[in-house]
């Protein structure tokens, strides 16, 4: 097996791990703020929100101080030192006994959220252009996976070890992630002295994405559609309450929420290939119109049953996104910075993390949950002209300077 192979899967086993540290405490969240001491619903529900979204937070404005050191020291070692960050960040959450020490907490988890996106930049930068949406699209199946495992794997453990143990047991696994980059993975680096005569400043990073306005839109569309997704994802529990009166909404709401994620793992990868093939921003353009196709007809159904399954069809199309959009920005960036530009991205996907749940929220106070769906399919339409537009104006520019 080559080098190359070994670091894929390697990363790829890592990224489930990571992926479902950040996901496994939100069945939870609340139940353990409330063994902090005796506090109103309304205070758990607010903190639980607080204490959740400022990682989110945070990590937007650190995403691209990590691939910047990426860029200058290496993706490894950046990968080391957040994948430890993160299993010590779980272990003092597992040690909290108030809200503040969990908030802190979570704020230092933010800090070191930079394993995802550099690995990401790690295997991108040792893939050809041709393969990057296929190599890409498998590293992303591990990231989707331990999102959509987490939950479950979080709270299982919850309810057999309790609530502290569940981040100690969760650290060591992160910390075992960590090893296996230390021991498995190896990079290839340039030459010293090449690096050294070529310093490539946070401003320069920042005028190659603003010049190049193909990267930068696809950034912006990056952020609409984690606002579209995220949009949903918290009123969903509340949604399937309204289509059934079985008294298992916690489990039917998380058989539509992994619906989703069982249609994203289908396809993620052949997605990636489509875009070796035909182009990743064709198939971005695709994706964008189905993913609207798929999330408004979800406003109209009148059984769960339907809801699961678009649900599932909404999963099989969305899974190709951040594929797609990494890859281009593979093919956008130069690799001297493209750590850093990758960054940018996260923090972008991160900023709709924190505010699609805030605009579902109010839209579904003032026009009900129905409208949330609209809405979602308004940014998906609404991303797919601004990726037109962008392309066609790339075209031209082009077409102009040959």
């Amino acid at each position: 097996m080559s080098q190359e192979k070994r670091n894929l899967y390697i990363m790829f086993v890592c990224n489930f791990l990571v992926g479902a540290s950040l996901t496994m405490i939100v069945p939870f969240l609340s139940l353990y703020i409330q063994t902090f001491g005796h506090f109103s619903d309304s205070y758990v529900q607010r903190w639980a929100g607080y204490i959740f979204g400022v990682t989110f937070l945070v990590a937007f404005f650190m995403s691209p101080i990590w691939g910047r050191i990426g860029d200058k020291y290496g993706f490894k070692p950046t990968l080391i030192i957040t994948g430890f960050g993160i299993a010590a960040s779980l272990f003092f959450m597992g040690l909290a006994n108030n809200v503040a020490t969990l908030f802190t907490t979570r704020i230092f988890m933010g800090i070191v959220t930079g394993f995802i996106p550099t690995s990401m930049a790690l295997i991108s930068k040792q893939t050809s252009k041709e393969e990057a949406g296929k190599v890409l699209g498998t590293l992303q199946m591990g990231n989707v996976s331990g999102n959509l495992f987490g939950p479950l794997i979080g709270g299982s453990i919850a309810d057999n070890f309790g609530f502290k143990y569940t981040f100690m047991i969760t650290a060591v696994a992160i910390s075992i992630a960590a090893l296996g980059v230390v021991f498995g993975i190896k990079e290839k680096r340039a030459d010293p002295a090449r690096r050294k005569g070529k310093p490539v400043s946070p401003l320069a990073v920042v005028k190659q994405i603003v010049s190049r306005r193909i990267l930068i839109t696809v950034m912006v569309i990056a952020l609409l559609i984690q606002m579209a997704n995220f949009c949903v994802q918290p009123l969903l529990a509340l949604y399937v309450s309204h289509l059934t009166s079985s008294g298992n909404i916690a489990f039917l709401s998380g058989l539509a929420f992994s619906a989703t994620g069982f249609g994203n793992l289908l396809l993620t990868r052949q997605w990636g290939m489509l875009g070796d093939k035909y182009g990743h921003a064709r198939i971005l353009l695709i994706l964008l119109v189905l993913a609207c196709a798929f999330m408004v007809p979800q406003a109209l159904v009148s059984h769960l049953w339907q809801l699961i399954i678009l649900r599932f069809l909404f999963g099989m199309v969305i899974g190709g996104m951040n594929p797609s959009i990494v890859a281009f920005i593979r093919l956008e960036a130069p690799l001297s910075m493209q750590g850093e530009v990758l960054g940018y991205n996260q923090s972008f996907r991160f900023l709709g993390n924190v505010t699609g749940p805030l605009i579902g929220g109010y839209v579904s106070v003032i026009s009900g949950i129905s409208s949330v769906f609209y809405v979602t399919g308004v940014l998906f339409l609404f991303a797919f002209a601004l990726l037109l537009y962008s392309v066609k104006s790339e075209q031209r520019r082009t077409v102009r300077e040959s």
